[in-house]
């Protein structure tokens, strides 16, 4: 199979292909619509895609949170669903439920963010935490990450940003960043004023996608952190001892941690992962988010700023908001043959062997 062909980085027919995937024999589909629409004017919707029993253990595989990352979640989900329908005996005997474009109107737009400029990924705030707030250093930072006007040939951030570097450390100034804040509504890592629509649409359906399950395994599959074609898998909290043995032996010593800002990630609020284990009750719920790199961190902030600025202050068609674009869209699904397959065949290798490992648990 030739993996690069399963990359389709316009919504519409990412969309298209995964629901026509999942239109075959075995598989039910569920479309939830948003309240906005894409560049053609249609309906934006998230999709998900079900099989299996409603009892034992569960697969969740998700994509696409971070709307532009969505081509490379689509590839992995269809990977898998060919790779089933092909071999059989590979699909999973348990209950998989895969969830299509988490953010459909940033996929569709070409943003990290949804509609309202929020950041799916810092919305999902547990009960009685605040809409409230910024990390310590983002009211200094503001006015070079998020300038209020449209971006130029000529940006003079990468010596500003090194400049920082040097001064604060690479560990102190991503978590001043990218932790989430609540208080810039058009900044970056903007967490929102109050639950998002995607917020909303996951607090009605997320049971039925885990349904009667005594234990889910839930695979959210993200790009941007970490050397170029290499994972990491993120845990929202410190695995047990158990976890933690279970985890080494499926994936090797090396390809997890808890996220913290020495490592590839970062601490934030109002992740997915935390709010998923907590609805999911006395469930056993492992969250993986499966972090692949592209870029460096500063190019990957640059990115992020451009697109940002093009955006809110930008004319939509120029040439500079389609370079804004175009850099958004390289910097998180890189175009390159070599990371396109690398990455997919990976994630499916880690989804594959999780399958066995519970087969094999089971008996």
């Amino acid at each position: 199979m030739d993996l690069t062909s399963l990359f389709f980085t316009d919504y519409s027919t990412s969309r298209a292909r995964f629901r026509e995937a999942a239109s075959r024999p075995g598989w039910s589909l569920q479309s939830h619509p948003i309240d906005a629409v894409g560049p053609d004017g249609r309906p934006l919707t998230i999709d998900v895609a079900i099989r299996g029993p409603d009892i034992g253990p569960a697969l969740l595989i998700t994509g696409g949170l971070h709307g532009v990352e969505g081509a490379f979640g689509s590839a992995v989900q269809l990977a898998l669903m060919r790779r089933w329908e092909e071999s059989p005996a590979l699909a999973p005997p348990m209950r998989c439920a895969m969830v299509h474009g988490l953010n459909p109107y940033g996929f569709a737009w070409g943003r990290r963010f949804d509609e309202n400029n929020v950041d799916p990924n810092r919305n999902f705030l547990l009960e009685g935490q605040a809409f409230a707030g910024s990390p310590p250093g983002y009211a200094a930072l503001d006015p070079l990450l998020n300038p209020a006007r449209a971006p130029r040939s000529r940006e003079p951030f990468l010596l500003r940003a090194l400049w920082n570097v040097a001064r604060h450390g690479m560990p102190a100034l991503k978590q001043s960043i990218a932790a989430g804040q609540y208080d810039y509504p058009r900044g970056l890592f903007f967490g929102g004023s109050g639950p998002c629509e995607i917020s909303r649409v996951l607090e009605r359906r997320f049971g039925e996608w885990i349904a009667g399950s005594d234990e889910v395994i839930h695979f959210d599959f993200h790009t941007g952190l970490g050397r170029w074609a290499t994972v990491k898998l993120l845990l929202d909290h410190e695995p047990t001892p158990a976890v933690r043995a279970e985890l080494t032996d499926w994936f090797g010593e090396r390809t997890f941690e808890v996220g913290h800002a020495e490592g590839v990630s970062y601490t934030m609020r109002g992740g997915f992962g935390e709010w998923c284990s907590a609805r999911a009750g006395a469930r056993q719920y492992l969250y993986l988010c499966a972090e692949f790199g592209t870029y460096g961190p500063i190019h990957v902030v640059s990115a992020l700023r451009i697109e940002n600025m093009a955006h809110h202050y930008g004319v939509s068609g120029t040439r500079e908001w389609q370079r804004a674009k175009a850099l958004l869209q390289e910097t998180f699904c890189p175009a390159s043959p070599r990371w396109r397959t690398r990455t997919v065949s990976r994630s499916v290798e880690m989804v594959q062997t999780t399958i066995s490992k519970l087969k094999a648990r089971s008996g």
